[in-house]
């Protein structure tokens, strides 16, 4: 492709994510449907610049004031991923000598508040969060997540899934906290691989995983994945009830439980019943109440644990949002609970950092429901034989976070009802 359509393209593209109207990899997805002329060299320099503006937003446009056009090129030509001579046969003189000018300007003298990246009033309760960490936890937020994977205890052992990997020239190493995970270095075209396509691996944050270990699933039990979406935390409670028992897999999404259907053809499973539910008082969750042994909430969120992935959600989420997603979390937590029977065990997750998502909804349902206690995470997770598992809890509860874990920014409380 000609240097000058490509970045023509990539302003295009740049253009119609920063409207904000529809998450990021959607509106990627939906412009490279549309231009299927694009190679597989041509979307990834598209997709990484965008996601680049997306992470380092506020400093790009504070560079950008000096130049001249379109805002949306010139915040292309500064977060350009592709080869600089690719880029040089694209702009104009005077665009090039603008580039190498802001190139050589230190950001570290920026004011905090533009090398933040963030909006302000959610760069306000990180810090409050976070504290003397806000610094390492903005800047793991730029950069791009790994590739993680998890095995498929059902099909496969993790070294045998590692051997392959090695053997086909794909460095990867085990996850230093979730026993089933791999992390491979580097993007390989895992639907060409046969290690994939057969079951034996899938692409599952280690955070996730640690999720779906969380909920203890045994062989025979009753089990909810009650926010399944596309059932990556799903497959791994098959996995671990080792394909027996019943496995119900609910969600709100028709679409998302589609996504599923291919995902549980390749992992061999036949004990998950994907079912689609009205909302979180749906008969269908009535009829299992006091019957079920483990129920994992994945709650809806706004998701500020995965801003690597997903950089627009900062830019899209709002206070007001946030507010909202509290008092539904709390109303599907109310719900989900109804399920179990005396014993059994709910995991109460989320993959926001934000208090009001996570602790605040725990203490909240337990001040209402005497008959509900939390259980240690740490102790939990030690008996599940996380390595280092006190590293990763705090208050109780399980707490990852990218610059500390290197996984997505996760929570969850683990709470078992008494009688």
């Amino acid at each position: 492709m000609h240097p000058k359509l490509q970045v023509q393209l990539a302003t295009e593209l740049l253009q119609r994510v920063l409207l904000l109207v529809h998450p990021a990899d959607r509106e990627v997805s939906a412009f490279f449907r549309e231009n299927k002329a694009l190679g597989a060299k041509d979307r990834a320099i598209l997709a990484e610049t965008t996601f680049r503006v997306l992470r380092q937003r506020l400093v790009l446009q504070h560079l950008a004031q000096s130049g001249q056009g379109p805002l949306a090129r010139r915040l292309v030509l500064l977060a350009w991923q592709g080869s600089d001579a690719y880029l040089k046969a694209a702009v104009t003189e005077a665009e090039w000598t603008w580039l190498q000018q802001l190139r050589a300007v230190d950001t570290a003298n920026l004011p905090e508040r533009v090398r933040a990246n963030m909006p302000p009033w959610l760069l306000e309760r990180l810090q409050a969060v976070v504290g003397e960490e806000l610094r390492g936890f903005l800047q793991s937020m730029e950069e791009p997540a790994p590739l993680d994977l998890r095995v498929n205890a059902f099909k496969a052992k993790r070294e045998a899934a590692l051997a392959e990997f090695e053997t086909l020239g794909f460095p990867c190493e085990p996850t230093p906290h979730s026993p089933l995970g791999l992390r491979l270095k580097g993007k390989p075209a895992l639907n060409k691989l046969e290690v994939f396509s057969r079951g034996d691996v899938e692409v599952q944050d280690e955070g996730s995983q640690l999720l779906a270990l969380l909920t203890d699933a045994h062989r025979g039990e009753m089990v909810v994945d009650f926010c399944a979406g596309a059932g990556g935390k799903t497959l791994a409670l098959g996995a671990a009830m080792r394909n027996t028992g019943r496995l119900y897999a609910f969600d709100t999404s028709g679409h998302r439980l589609a996504a599923l259907k291919p995902r549980l053809a390749r992992s061999g499973l036949s004990n998950v019943h994907p079912v689609q539910i009205a909302h979180e008082r749906d008969e269908r969750i009535k009829r299992l109440a006091g019957k079920i042994d483990r129920v994992l909430v994945d709650a809806p969120c706004s998701g500020l644990g995965t801003l690597r992935r997903n950089p627009d959600l900062k830019w899209r989420q709002k206070p007001e949002s946030v507010a909202e997603l509290a008092g539904l979390q709390q109303a599907i937590l109310a719900s989900a609970v109804r399920l179990l029977k005396p014993g059994g065990r709910l995991v109460y997750a989320t993959c926001s950092v934000l208090p009001e998502e996570n602790e605040a909804v725990v203490e909240a349902f337990l001040a209402g429901h005497p008959n509900f206690e939390r259980l240690d995470a740490a102790q939990e997770l030690t008996r599940l034989k996380v390595p280092d598992a006190a590293a990763l809890c705090t208050g109780g509860h399980l707490r990852l976070w990218p610059h500390r874990h290197g996984t997505d920014g996760f929570f969850a409380a683990v709470i078992t009802r008494r009688d």
